[in-house]
């Protein structure tokens, strides 16, 4: 069982930046490839960026693609969500995701454990 707990959500005005975190339970960080979703206000959970066991293979929704970037820290069992540029539309619920396996998938469906999610505000 992996729990997953994000933090540094929050309010920014458009253009700024916000880093996400996720911190995982767990010895075997590193066999579980990791996710950023989100989810909107009446809209269904989408995926943000996904990375890999070892951190080599990532992967980004093309409406964050340049802007937010996913790193992880296996020795500190953490990842990231780096986000610059933010705009309104970035509001969001953000959940970090964990599935068993090594390689990354964009599909919620594919994800084993969820975090309790953060909220990131940005306003115009």
């Amino acid at each position: 069982q992996v729990q997953l707990v994000e933090s540094g959500g929050g309010l920014v005005q458009a253009g700024g930046s916000l880093r996400l975190s996720c911190a995982a339970s767990g010895r075997t960080f590193s066999g579980y490839a990791m996710g950023w979703f989100r989810q909107a206000s009446g809209k269904e959970r989408e995926f943000v960026a996904a990375i890999s066991g070892s951190g080599r293979y990532t992967y980004y929704a093309d409406s964050v693609k340049g802007r937010f970037t996913i790193s992880r820290d296996n020795a500190k069992n953490t990842v990231y969500l780096q986000m610059n540029s933010l705009k309104p539309e970035d509001t969001a619920v953000y959940y970090c995701a964990g599935r068993s396996t090594v390689v990354a998938s964009t599909e919620v469906t594919e994800y084993d454990y969820w975090g309790q999610g953060t909220q990131v505000t940005v306003s115009s």
